[in-house]
């Protein structure tokens, strides 16, 4: 009789690579399903749930990204402060405009991994957005991954 066992990648079986995202003119939606797949390992042939295979992900220009449709001014995120009347709004135009427009990336990638999991919790420290251009991480040489020309809907040019 034939028997067939699937093997299990074990954590010290591991081999991370870095990757570089540029995120100019890139649909938000589309990049954060891409990112979450690459932090979670789903690109790889030997993908186990339980195990942190993914890479390490450094997105550049995450100010620059586009949405589809009318969602700059009608997607508003609330929020509670904690006191009577508390309640605050943003649209993502706002957030986009404000202070950290790279916590809209991070926020959209998060919501993508598995919730409240230890293990969501470590793939999102691999994570690194920046607004600008530059990154503190050519030292671990990272392989550039041009987004945009996997597919004409991955860019929105407005």
């Amino acid at each position: 009789m034939l028997t067939s066992a699937t093997a299990a990648l074990k954590p010290a079986n591991v081999e991370k690579k870095w990757i570089v995202i540029d995120a100019q003119d890139a649909v938000v939606g589309r990049l954060a399903s891409f990112i979450a797949m690459r932090l979670r390992g789903k690109h790889k042939p030997d993908y186990t749930p339980h195990v942190d295979s993914g890479d390490y992900v450094i997105v550049i220009n995450a100010d620059k990204v586009h949405y589809t449709g009318k969602k700059l001014t009608d997607k508003i995120f609330y929020w509670h402060t904690g006191h009577p009347g508390g309640v605050k709004q943003r649209t993502m135009g706002q957030i986009l405009s404000g202070k950290y427009p790279e916590r809209v990336l991070t926020k959209a990638v998060e919501r993508m991994l598995p919730k409240e999991s230890p293990l969501a919790r470590a793939q999102m420290t691999h994570l690194r957005v920046y607004a600008g251009s530059e990154h503190p991480h050519e030292a671990q040489s990272p392989e550039v991954i041009d987004f945009k020309a996997l597919s004409r809907k991955n860019v929105r040019s407005v």
